[in-house]
C-alpha cells in the first residue's frame, strides 16, 4: 500500500514539474504579447476606472495603476491578508465621482479609504474570508459576501466616517460560501439581489428598506433559486432581463431573470461548453456603452469570443491562447490617445492572470490580427466619442473546505 501511495505520488510531481515547465516555457513566447504591465502579485479583483486599473492583489494590498504606462500611481496598505474584493462609491453624495474605495480580504474586515488615506476599518465583517462586495449606490448600500456563508448588509450613509460601518442586516441560507453578487436599485427603498455560492447555487432577494429606521435595516424576501451550474459560480451578470454566468463546471450560461415578466424573454441558447477548464471571468459586451453583439469568456489560459448577434444560437469566432497561466478577469477599456489636438478613443480588452501580469488587447485590430491569434472582430468601428472615465468536494465540517485550501495554495504560490 506504501509503495502505491510512493507511486502516486511521484506521478503527481512529475505531472507538476511537467506542467510548471510548460507554463515557464510558455512564458518566454509572451514575454511582450499584449502590451504586459508586470504585478508584484496575483491580481485577485480587478477594476478599471478611466485610464485606471484598480488591483487587490495576494500581497494584501489595493494599487491604482496607470493603464498606459504600469506606473503605480497608489498602494493601499493595511491588510493582512490577500484582497479579493473592492468597490466604489461616492465621496460626493449624488456625484457619481466614485472615489471612495471600499476593500474585502481574506483577513476578514473590509476597510474604506478616500484617495489618500484609509478612512475606517470594520473588522471582522465576516467570520471568514470575504470574498465579493456590492454597491448599490442610490440605496447607500454595500452588500458583502463570505466563506462564512453569509451574505451582510452595511449602511453607506456615514462611509465618511472614521467609525466601523453599521451592519444593516444579512441573509444566512447559503450553505456554501459566497462567492458573486449582483443586484440594483428597485424602488428609492428596495433592490433585487442576486447571490451565488461554491455549491452552483444563485439565490434571488427582494431587499426592502425599513422605514423609520436608524441606522438603517435591510429585510430580504426570497423570489427564487437558479441551480443551473453544478459547482462554483465564477462570475455574475445582469442585464437585458437575464442573467449572465460563468462557472468552475466548464459553462457559461444564460437564463431570464427570475423577476422578469412572462413572455418578455427570448429564446435562449444551450449552456456554452468549455471542455475541462473553469470559466472564470464574462465580459457581456451588449451591456456595455460599446454595445457590440459579442460575448467574451475567459478560461484558463484562453480568451473566447461568441457572436451572440443571434442569442440563441451563439457561434465561436475565436478561441485564443493570451496569458502563460489561468486568465482570472477580462475588462473593457476606452483607450485614449491624443495626437494633433486631437483625442482618439478605441475600445481594448484586458485581461488579467495568475501569471501576475496585466495585458492589453485592441479590439478591433491587433489583437484579432496578430500572427498568432485568428483575424476576427475587423468590423467594430472604435467609438468617435466615449468618456474616458467538476463537482464540488465534500464540505468538511469546520476551517477552509478542500477547494479553499488549494486556492490558498495557489495564489499564495511562487509560481
Amino acid at each position: 500500500m506504501a509503495a502505491k501511495e510512493s507511486s502516486e505520488n511521484f506521478l503527481v510531481s512529475e505531472a507538476q514539474i511537467l506542467a510548471e515547465k510548460a507554463r515557464k516555457d510558455k512564458s518566454t513566447q509572451f514575454k511582450t504579447l499584449g502590451e504586459p504591465i508586470e504585478l508584484s502579485g496575483k491580481a485577485l479583483a480587478f477594476e478599471i476606472k478611466g485610464n485606471h486599473a484598480w488591483i487587490g492583489e495576494s500581497t494584501a494590498q489595493v494599487k491604482k495603476l496607470e493603464l498606459e504606462t504600469g506606473k503605480v500611481l497608489q498602494s493601499f496598505k493595511g491588510h493582512t491578508g490577500p484582497v479579493t474584493s473592492i468597490a466604489f462609491c461616492d465621496k460626493a453624495e449624488g456625484s457619481g465621482d466614485q472615489k471612495i474605495l471600499i476593500s474585502g480580504s481574506w483577513d476578514q474586515s473590509i476597510r474604506i479609504w478616500d484617495t489618500d488615506q484609509l478612512i475606517s476599518t470594520t473588522a471582522n465583517a465576516h467570520d471568514d474570508f470575504v470574498k465579493t462586495l456590492l454597491v448599490i449606490p442610490s440605496l447607500k448600500l454595500l452588500v458583502s459576501g463570505g466563506s462564512d456563508k453569509i451574505v451582510r448588509f452595511w449602511d453607506l450613509s456615514s462611509a465618511l466616517s472614521t467609525t466601523p460601518l453599521q451592519n444593516a442586516g444579512s441573509i444566512a441560507s447559503h450553505t456554501r460560501p459566497i462567492e458573486c453578487l449582483a443586484g440594483y436599485a428597485a424602488s428609492e427603498s428596495s433592490a433585487i439581489l442576486y447571490t451565488a455560492d461554491t455549491m452552483g447555487i444563485i439565490r434571488v432577494w427582494e431587499l426592502k428598506k425599513e422605514p423609520s429606521v436608524k441606522p438603517a435595516r435591510w429585510r430580504a424576501t426570497s423570489k427564487g433559486e437558479l441551480n443551473h451550474h453544478r459547482t462554483r459560480i465564477n462570475d455574475l451578470v445582469l442585464g437585458q432581463n437575464l442573467v449572465w454566468t460563468a462557472s468552475s463546471d466548464e459553462t457559461v450560461q444564460i437564463h431570464p431573470a427570475i423577476e422578469s415578466e412572462p413572455g418578455t424573454i427570448q429564446k435562449l441558447p444551450q449552456p456554452l461548453e468549455h471542455p475541462a477548464l473553469a470559466v472564470k471571468s464574462l465580459l457581456v459586451l451588449p451591456l456595455t456603452d460599446l454595445g457590440e453583439s459579442y460575448l467574451l469568456t475567459a478560461a484558463g489560459d484562453f480568451l473566447r469570443v461568441y457572436d451572440i448577434s443571434t442569442l440563441a444560437e451563439p457561434e465561436l469566432v475565436s478561441n485564443t491562447d493570451v496569458h502563460w497561466h489561468d486568465i482570472t478577469a477580462v475588462r473593457l477599456w476606452y483607450r485614449a490617445k491624443k495626437t494633433d489636438e486631437v483625442t482618439h478613443v478605441e475600445p481594448y480588452i484586458v485581461t488579467t492572470s495568475l501569471d501576475q501580469s496585466i495585458r492589453k488587447w485592441r479590439l478591433a485590430g491587433t489583437l484579432f490580427s496578430s500572427p498568432l491569434l485568428p483575424n476576427l472582430l475587423m468590423h467594430i468601428p472604435p467609438p468617435s466619442l466615449k468618456p474616458a472615465p467538476k463537482e464540488e468536494p465534500k464540505p468538511a465540517e469546520e476551517g477552509l473546505t478542500e477547494e479553499e485550501e488549494r486556492e490558498l495554495a495557489e495564489l499564495m504560490g511562487d509560481d
